[in-house]
């Protein structure tokens, strides 16, 4: 018996050091809504190009298996902040990317800089991102308010539309949005004549729009997006804003918005976009591959979580370590060269500085099928598209 005793312990003390050195997963997590009104802004999709970057960069990292968490924080801010703390303390999560929902986003990126984890958003627009509320460990990857009212404002107020009217969405992301497009519109010489504010998901726009109607106003700019966007186009189609001579200006909309929509509603809609899938070889072929896993093209929210988890972790493998600061720093060393940004540059402030698109939405007659959606009218510049540094309010820039 003492024998059998003694082989036993043996053979558990020659297996210990075997578990005490299999390193603990990269776990990186994606939180944004998958249940309502933005989830298919990016959604499960999200997850999905997520785990199409893990698998594209090899599936591991310093020797370490990556595994990707997602969550849906249902647009509410006190959801997905008590999500991100578990993930933070609990599953060691070294990294949250997506975030659609720019309330949400501020919190979960403010919680991460307590506990010196990076977060990389896709969904949300708030210039704060990397504004007033930027974070060294915080990063803004695609799109946002500046980039939407420099990108189709300069444009339409140079065309001739001096008078402009604002129909926004009540939260960060909507007053953000109006606030930056009435600095580009006075800056080139138009007028913001009106605005109004909507509760987030109202399903009736009848009150604000009949008030964007009466300004006489020649552009109305609609500062909200996701099903919020889709149902303010299609009441104003039924109000007939554009052929009483109004301007319908789309500030948030994304492709899933105008493919829900269709053309015939959609059309002549005027937006800026940092991706369109068919806009080159290299954007075509992830698509394709895209397209297989989810059944639909990707937008630009899907887009950039895949470029910008891969750019997670080629700085996480540069870097040698996982710390958020290390980490960080390399993020902002490394260039983005892939198919969703050409030269881009990952600025003090956290957003990532790269080109965008001025695009109009294509008529019935002009598409060649399903998601052939967009003309490219004109490349945005990196430097015409970010708030110029030295306007930043970041207090990473003031610093130096």
């Amino acid at each position: 018996m003492k024998t059998k005793r003694l082989l036993l312990c043996m053979a558990l003390s020659a297996a210990l050091p075997q578990f005490a050195g299999a390193a603990e997963p990269l776990r990186i997590g994606v939180l944004n809504d998958q249940s309502g009104l933005y989830s298919d802004f990016g959604g499960v999709t999200s997850v999905t190009a997520a785990k199409m970057a893990v698998q594209d960069f090899g599936g591991q990292v310093l020797g370490r298996k990556i595994e990707v968490l997602s969550a849906d924080h249902q647009n509410k801010t006190d959801v997905g902040t008590s999500i991100a703390r578990k993930w933070f303390d609990v599953d060691h999560v070294e990294m949250i990317g997506d975030l659609t929902n720019s309330a949400v986003a501020l919190a979960v990126q403010g919680l991460a800089q307590e506990k010196g984890k990076i977060t990389i958003a896709s969904g949300p627009f708030s210039a704060a991102l990397t504004g007033k509320a930027c974070s060294p460990t915080g990063f803004h990857w695609a799109f946002d308010t500046y980039a939407s009212s420099v990108g189709t404002a300069t444009g339409l107020v140079k065309e001739g539309a001096k008078t402009w009217f604002i129909l926004g969405a009540d939260y960060a992301y909507g007053k953000q949005l109006a606030a930056d497009l009435t600095k580009v519109v006075d800056k080139n010489g138009g007028k913001v004549v009106g605005e109004v504010f909507h509760p987030v998901g109202t399903s009736d726009f009848a009150s604000f729009l009949l008030q964007a109607q009466s300004s006489k106003a020649q552009a109305v700019a609609l500062a909200n997006a996701g099903a919020d966007t889709s149902n303010s186009i299609k009441q104003a189609a039924e109000f007939g804003l554009t052929k009483g001579g109004q301007k319908l200006v789309a500030l948030g909309i994304v492709i899933s918005d105008v493919h829900a929509l269709g053309l015939e509603k959609a059309q002549g809609l005027v937006a800026t976009t940092p991706f369109y899938w068919n806009r080159d070889d290299a954007s075509r072929k992830f698509s394709a591959r895209f397209m297989k896993l989810t059944n639909r093209e990707p937008g630009m929210v899907q887009a950039s979580v895949y470029s910008s988890t891969l750019h997670y972790l080629q700085a996480v493998k540069a870097a040698g370590t996982t710390d958020g600061k290390a980490v960080a720093e390399k993020m902002r060393e490394l260039p983005v060269n892939d198919f969703f940004a050409h030269n881009g540059v990952v600025r003090k402030d956290g957003w990532m500085a790269h080109d965008m698109y001025l695009v109009e939405v294509k008529t019935p007659k002009e598409s060649k099928g399903p998601w052939d959606y967009y003309k490219i009218l004109r490349t945005l510049p990196a430097s015409l598209v970010s708030v110029p540094l030295s306007e930043s309010t970041c207090p990473l820039v003031k610093k130096g």
